[in-house]
């Protein structure tokens, strides 16, 4: 933990019992004489590498076909922002780290001929093999804006100042006078933060020594052993505050990875424009301008958001249409088919407790340190029903679904860090969570993985998986009834039609649906999440909705 907020190790630390109440201070924490959310920074539950080798099987049985990972790079802290190394994965991770440190001793990290792999490195490695044996990707987190302040080239500048190799890799505003007793060392840091000591940049992105060093770290992780096959590597990258980084860099940035493995992914975080007065940023000049496949796309998750959770903010079924409009219409088509739809990731509020706090600004006061009002307890029934309306959207519309972890076995939880909470496994009894972080009332909710949901996750996959016009097809919306709130809308490849009908209203609907200029006539349509059978005549159906409900049909 040395150099990570707030740079202290308390008394009787330990690791933190995977299972125990969320809010509940262990006594080592009660000794700090903080909050649950100063404490937090804390935390380390033990997770590794070898336990997601552990689950591999259970992602591959609900579906999942590409991981994305938050930064695995060596780091003091517990969300690995603030990189200290990008050459190796955290020792942490791996099954020893004793001898990890002794490796790193042995090398110069400016001077890539002396690299070396460590025992998690080659974990990671394996990991990597054993997700391409099940046809599963493996995505990283690039954080290439910033470093952490205990990044090896950084704490040379500090060492050494103006004769340090790497004086130009950052933003040096003064140097330190050593005929002086103070320390007038500064420097610019991401946002102002001084724990992550900004990259600096010319006119064309990131200065040319740290460049070549990424470049380095391109193609060590894309292609381990530099023999031209990157089957042994990762898959893509995920860029981090990528509106923050020339766009020109990563231009540069997607040469470098096409070459290495010509199918990679890249995916860019851009969302923000001003997130004060709420309003995200269009990353269609990223899209349109060679320089990444997809973007965290936000502006779904926003207009899913106004749409089935909010309450009092919540717009209409055109108005929705009109939402996803606004950036499937932005974003050249090949694009759009790839785009990272979420709901919810480590950086937001989870997707039930969006649901439970429904009205809020997506991604503001989403946590009862920021918002005195937010509700920490777990999703009721009615609220159960709105994540699986959500979830059959997410998966039939154009893009790639994107779940966090743990949001299919039913877990919860507020904007970070309450959006880290432990995984909820089968096999593992749980406290239940009866803290509060503020010592205020909130009703006993038991944890425990919810098997229902997760089924309806596994489904809705599964159809997506089986059906790509449902990945691949043009979309159309048909349907689109104000009133009742009911949207209709079709995916179609050649003659390949599927029909996707929701209900936005908790309560039951009759319906007639006219699919009459798709398919006139008279036509058995089949729908796949409950495997029932439809008759059309002239193109007619008569559906009875549930709350909630949404339906997928295709011709039998």
């Amino acid at each position: 933990m040395k150099g990570a907020w707030p740079y202290i190790r308390p008394a009787n630390w330990q690791i933190h019992p995977w299972t125990s109440d969320w809010y509940k201070l262990q006594p080592w924490e009660e000794e700090t004489g903080y909050d649950f959310y100063w404490n937090a920074g804390f935390r380390r539950y033990g997770g590794d590498l070898q336990g997601i080798l552990d689950k591999l099987d259970y992602l591959k049985d609900m579906g999942i076909n590409a991981i994305y990972l938050n930064p695995l790079f060596e780091s003091p802290s517990l969300h690995k922002y603030d990189a200290s190394m990008y050459h190796h994965i955290d020792n942490n991770f791996g099954p020893n780290p004793n001898r990890d440190r002794e490796i790193w001793q042995q090398e110069d990290p400016g001077d890539p001929a002396t690299w070396k792999w460590t025992t998690a490195d080659s974990l990671f490695l394996h990991l990597i093999k054993e997700c391409h044996s099940r046809n599963i990707k493996i995505i990283i987190d690039g954080v290439f804006n910033h470093v952490g302040n205990t990044f090896w080239a950084f704490q040379d500048v500090l060492e050494k100042q103006e004769k340090s190799l790497y004086k130009d890799w950052f933003t040096i505003n003064k140097w330190d006078d050593p005929e002086t007793p103070e320390n007038e060392f500064e420097y610019e840091g991401w946002y102002g933060v001084k724990d992550l000591p900004e990259i600096r940049e010319d006119e064309n992105g990131l200065v040319e020594g740290c460049k070549k060093h990424i470049y380095e770290i391109v193609k060590r992780w894309m292609d381990p052993n530099q023999d031209g096959d990157p089957s042994d590597g990762i898959d893509g990258w995920r860029l981090d505050v990528a509106e923050m980084v020339n766009i020109n860099f990563w231009k540069e940035f997607r040469i470098w990875v096409k070459s290495i493995n010509p199918d990679a992914y890249l995916t860019g975080e851009l969302w923000w424009h001003d997130w004060q007065n709420n309003k995200m940023l269009n990353p269609a000049p990223w899209l349109q301008g060679d320089a990444f496949d997809a973007v965290m796309n936000y502006r779904f998750a926003n207009a899913v958001k106004e749409f089935v959770i909010d309450v009092k903010n919540q717009i209409s079924v055109k108005e929705f249409v009109d939402s996803l409009h606004a950036y499937i219409d932005d974003y050249p088509k090949e694009n759009v088919y790839v785009l990272q739809n979420l709901m919810d990731s480590h950086d937001v509020d989870r997707l039930p407790s969006q649901i439970i706090n429904p009205d809020n600004w997506y991604d503001h006061e989403a946590n009862p340190g920021q918002n005195s009002n937010y509700n920490v307890r777990k999703p009721n029934n009615v609220e159960l029903l709105i994540q699986r309306l959500i979830i059959g959207i997410q998966m039939t519309l154009p893009g790639a679904p994107m779940i966090y972890y743990g949001d299919e076995a039913g877990m919860w939880g507020g904007d970070d860090p309450d959006n880290r909470k432990p995984m909820v496994w089968q096999d593992l009894n749980y406290e239940p969570e009866i803290s509060h972080p503020f010592k205020e009332f909130r009703p006993k909710d038991d944890v425990s993985f919810n098997q229902k949901l997760f089924e309806w996750y596994k489904k809705l996959i599964y159809i997506r998986n089986e059906n790509p016009v449902l990945a691949l097809g043009d979309i159309n919306f048909f349907l689109i009834d104000n009133e009742n709130k009911i949207l209709g809308y079709e995916r179609t490849i050649g003659d390949n039609k599927m029909f996707i009908i929701l209900n936005n209203q908790n309560k039951f609907t009759e319906f007639k649906l006219n699919l009459n200029k798709s398919l006139p006539g008279e036509n058995i349509l089949k729908e796949l999440i409950e495997d029932r059978v439809f008759k059309s005549i002239n193109g007619i159906i008569d559906i009875s909705f549930k709350p909630y409900q949404i339906m997928i049909l295709k011709e039998a």
